[in-house]
């Protein structure tokens, strides 16, 4: 927690002070009762002495105070809170590859499940669109708040031959270029999110796509999915589908992106959930005072009920 207004912070040497001085005058009072030695007269003209009750008034009135400082000082605590007019592209591999089962049940179906939770759980506000590629990249969904349509469109993705990776960065950048400038004619801020177990085979090279990203200022973030042991069956033949960890680096750090491995569908989720604190929601200070001055008010009410109920005075 912090404070933004931390100079009144100070005024809590005050409350100190307070506390301090009712300390040191209890003391002098107990000092000038040893001096009443007839204990059984003691005993008849104050039959009930409140002991530890005619403390709390005063222990809760400079509770009270102290909360009244701290919200003077406007404390803040730090919350997440959803980006607006951003614009994020989803771009997930569907080439055959993505059939090996080194990834339970099988890379395909764990992407699509962990891709529905990342789209689920984006902010309302955010533009979320989706690009599938395989030997060609295509836009499937265009950035769109209705966050339902891309889960539909992830569910219903089917395998295909190829791994098209930089077209797929592409049409991302595409995608978000035709998105609607604010209010000020910028354009919104974008990302492509790019998943992916294999190594590019068609279409325009990583490099290109990565230069194109960058002129544009278009982080892309890549995720290299399944083990270096995944393997598919083509016909009569087992083919090795290892991951092009390197690749998929080189194209997140030319871009300003991050860069991530999973290696199983628990993995891909976390990664997910990385990403989506990261571009979908930005950190600021909210204050927090009325929190305070409140439970100061109740502490205060409190200390006068028990002092007018104990001792019929306000402390």
């Amino acid at each position: 927690m912090t404070f933004l207004s931390a100079g009144w912070l100070w005024l809590l040497l005050g409350v100190a002070a307070l506390a301090a001085a009712y300390v040191a005058l209890q003391r002098r009072r107990g000092r000038y009762a040893v001096r009443f030695t007839n204990l059984e007269l003691l005993d008849v003209v104050a039959p009930e002495r409140p002991a530890w009750r005619r403390h709390l008034p005063a222990v809760a009135l400079l509770l009270g105070l102290g909360s009244l400082v701290l919200s003077m000082a406007q404390p803040a605590r730090e919350v997440q809170v959803a980006k607006e007019r951003a614009t994020v592209m989803l771009a997930v591999d569907v080439s055959i590859s993505m059939r090996a089962t080194d990834v339970r049940p099988s890379r395909i179906d764990a992407a699509r499940t962990a891709a529905v939770e990342f789209v689920s759980g984006l902010p309302d506000e955010l533009n979320v669109g989706l690009v599938e590629f395989a030997g060609q990249a295509s836009v499937v969904v265009s950035p769109t708040t209705d966050h339902e349509q891309v889960v539909r469109a992830i569910e219903s993705m089917e395998l295909q031959n190829g791994t098209a990776i930089g077209e797929a960065v592409f049409a991302g950048l595409d995608a978000i270029a035709a998105a609607p400038p604010d209010e000020d004619g910028q354009p919104p801020p974008g990302r492509v999110v790019l998943l992916s177990d294999g190594v590019r085979n068609q279409g325009r090279s990583n490099e290109d796509a990565a230069a194109a990203a960058e002129e544009v200022g278009v982080p892309v973030s890549t995720i290299a999915y399944g083990t270096d042991e995944g393997e598919i069956e083509l016909g009569e033949r087992i083919v090795p589908v290892p991951v092009d960890r390197d690749a998929l680096r080189i194209l997140a750090e030319d871009t300003g992106g991050s860069f991530f491995e999973a290696a199983s569908g628990g993995e891909l989720e976390q990664v997910y959930d990385d990403i989506g604190s990261a571009i979908g929601y930005e950190t600021e200070d909210r204050e927090v005072g009325r929190w305070f001055t409140g439970a100061g008010l109740v502490v205060l009410v409190a200390a006068s009920v028990m002092s007018l109920a104990w001792f019929s005075r306000l402390p």
